[in-house]
């Protein structure tokens, strides 16, 4: 009985221990390079089209999403992860969808993880040659970030609520960000800060800038905390007035947050050869610079919900 007794307690200890070491991994014992990449492939691939808003190829990618989403196990606001909207572009009415589910935190204040899946769709070229706007680093790399943080704080249940969010028609005005902006899921005053991610993969001198810390420097040790420890460099900027043509604060969906008010970071690469070209394919984005943004991205994450 006592040597019983021993073997339980002995189990129990490396029980704990097995715990400890688990809760201990670095973040990128978390993040499933294998699905992070697959993830960017599928969403920019020719069958897809472009993923133009309003398409078949903008669809296919809705219901690969949709898939994502609950392979995830994101909660759903109103039994649904699919908002539709309309607008009007160029004398026609569009449709678009925007995808989003939660995991709920200890405290019922939101913080919003975004991306745009939708891009340009297809292009008769000049030379007759290839005309899919793939969209790989714009912005399937984002919405690939986005899955595998959400896969990550479903495992890890955070102290915030987090609302992960796939807008559409970004590509078409931030239409999608627009519409979620004026049918929140909750209260606009519960919105702790947004966070967005559009093209995040491809940069060769291994810089992922960070804009939105002029407006909101109380976000900034979030950032230096990330950089301290992030094999690539994360440089705030991008965000001032007086940044003649080189301010990002409007030019993707943490615009419309920002116009409600609400603080946020916006991360994402200077634009390179292949931005809104039809050479924005998976073979051109860094495989090695995309890990490590998602992981950079997600020590923000994790720093915004270890502190009040």
């Amino acid at each position: 009985m006592k040597k019983h007794a021993r073997m339980k307690k002995l189990l129990s200890v490396i029980g704990c221990m097995m715990a400890l070491s688990a809760s201990a991994q670095p973040a990128s014992a978390q993040i499933d390079s294998a699905q992070l990449m697959k993830d960017v492939q599928t969403l920019s691939a020719d069958k897809m089209e472009g993923r133009k808003t309003g398409t078949k190829g903008n669809r296919m990618a809705q219901f690969y999403l949709l898939d994502r989403l609950k392979e995830t196990g994101l909660e759903q606001f109103y039994n649904t992860y699919q908002q539709s909207f309309f607008f009007n572009s160029r004398g026609s009415r569009i449709m678009g969808t925007n995808l989003y589910g939660y995991i709920k935190g200890e405290v019922d204040s939101f913080i919003v993880i975004s991306a745009h899946y939708d891009h340009v769709g297809t292009k008769a070229q000049p030379s007759g040659g290839d005309s899919i706007y793939n969209g790989a680093d714009d912005n399937a790399s984002g919405v690939a970030g986005l899955l595998a943080i959400a896969k990550y704080f479903k495992a890890h249940p955070p102290r915030y609520s987090l609302i992960f969010a796939a807008f559409d028609a970004e590509e078409m005005g931030l239409q999608g960000a627009k519409d979620f902006s004026a049918r929140l899921p909750v209260p606009a005053a519960s919105m702790l800060m947004n966070i967005n991610m559009d093209m995040i993969s491809h940069n060769d001198k291994r810089e992922l800038y960070v804009c939105g810390t002029y407006h909101y420097p109380q976000l900034k040790p979030y950032i230096t905390a990330a950089a301290a420890k992030s094999a690539i460099l994360l440089p705030m900027g991008h965000d001032k007035p007086e940044d003649a043509g080189q301010d990002w604060t409007g030019q993707s969906d943490h615009h419309v947050f920002h116009l409600r008010k609400i603080p946020f970071l916006y991360f994402g690469v200077e634009d390179h050869p292949d931005y809104h070209k039809v050479t924005d394919e998976f073979s051109r984005i860094n495989p090695s610079f995309f890990y490590q943004a998602v992981l950079s991205i997600l020590d923000v994450v994790k720093a915004v919900n270890e502190r009040p």
